[in-house]
């Protein structure tokens, strides 16, 4: 009778199917890893960004701009625990990482595609590393003390990202469907930067998730599963408590939806580039200019207010909003310009979002009033 080793058999199956992945693993604050492929949320395997078990992707209403790039963001927490709910900011609990990957589609001639078009982008709910091409991923760890930001870049290869705690540049070639192309610089922020511009409480000054709140999450996800509200499928799958019916939750709107109010789009684009500064506990506190999206008097939101201190900043324009006149207005000046002195948001961009400063323009252009 012929022997069966069972452990030969079960060494070809594995081998056949593919081992199985290691679960996410959290690493203590002062032993980081150099490699984004031993946290075990997302790594590059068998030709597509893959998402580990349990780690949710998730989109926003409207997204900060950055450069043009497109973004698969994650969640994840540890087993048996939940965010609490909270209107303003969730209470994530520790162990909780967020991800965001910055990547491009990518064109036959290896450029990087400006097309709001993300239909090629994914395999399953990672990404098909055919398609695209990863520059960073950025993490958000939640440390019994607080967040901690760190910055992965990817490598040539596509085959893992590596620690940048100061931060990197990369020369891309940025192509459009009509033909045209422009060269820029993508900067990858430092460690700092990126907590400062989470810092949006510029009197605690602690690192927190901008984007994954209520208002902005409020919105359909299409999952494997089916296309379901994220906040629903957060509670669902156990990841926040204490949501109430989703008719008492804010809701932000997309900047490119003209199925409603020119308003209501503007205020959200401004909500999500400027208002984690432009708050009343945010880093530009000191500005008296107000861009959160609950922020309703309309001179601490920039109709006829003069800029606190003058300079290059302010374009030689006397008010940050001009009723109908939006080439007077500082507001379209410096969401306008490259210029690091002038610009606004200050970080996270070398290009001019087109659409989106038509858009303000547009808002600002239909308002009636003046400032005489």
């Amino acid at each position: 009778m012929r022997k069966i080793y069972w452990g030969a058999v079960l060494a070809l199956m594995l081998a056949g199917c593919g081992a199985p992945r290691e679960a996410v693993t959290i690493h203590e604050r002062n032993a980081i890893p150099d490699n984004l492929s031993d946290w075990h949320v997302v790594e590059a395997i068998d030709g597509k960004l893959a998402l580990n078990d349990r780690v949710t992707p998730y989109d926003l209403n409207t997204a900060l701009f950055t450069d043009y790039a497109h973004k698969l963001r994650t969640v994840w927490m540890p087993e048996g625990s939940s965010a609490a709910y909270g209107e303003d900011d969730f209470d994530y609990p520790v162990g909780t990482i967020i991800s965001k990957t910055f990547y491009y589609p990518l064109a036959a001639d290896g450029s990087v595609l400006k097309t709001d078009d993300y239909s090629q982008d994914f395999a399953g709910s990672g990404l098909n590393l055919k398609k695209v091409k990863l520059i960073e991923t950025r993490m958000l760890v939640k440390r019994a003390d607080g967040w901690q930001a760190l910055p992965y870049v990817w490598n040539e290869a596509q085959t893992d990202a590596v620690l940048e705690i100061a931060g990197d540049a990369t020369r891309l070639q940025l192509a459009s469907d009509d033909g045209s192309s422009e060269g820029f610089t993508y900067v990858v922020p430092d460690a700092n930067q990126c907590s400062g511009c989470h810092a949006d409480n510029h009197t605690q000054k602690a690192t927190r998730p901008i984007g994954p709140r209520a208002r902005h999450l409020n919105k359909d996800y299409a999952y494997q599963g089916g296309t379901e509200n994220q906040l629903l499928y957060w509670q669902q799958v156990g990841y926040l408590s204490g949501l109430p019916e989703l008719a008492q939750v804010p809701h932000n709107v997309s900047y490119s939806d003209t199925s409603v109010s020119l308003e209501e789009r503007a205020r959200s684009y401004l909500d999500i580039n400027c208002g984690h500064c432009h708050n009343p506990k945010g880093a530009a506190d000191t500005s008296g200019l107000m861009l959160y999206s609950a922020e309703h008097n309309m001179r601490r939101l920039g109709v006829c207010k003069p800029p606190v201190a003058a300079g290059t900043g302010s374009g030689d324009r006397l008010f940050a909003i001009v009723p109908g006149s939006p080439d007077a207005s500082i507001l379209n000046f410096r969401v306008e310009s490259t210029d690091p002195g002038a610009m606004m948001p200050e970080l996270g961009r070398s290009l001019v979002h087109k659409e989106g400063t038509e858009l303000l323009k547009e808002w600002i252009a239909t308002m009636p009033g003046n400032c005489s």
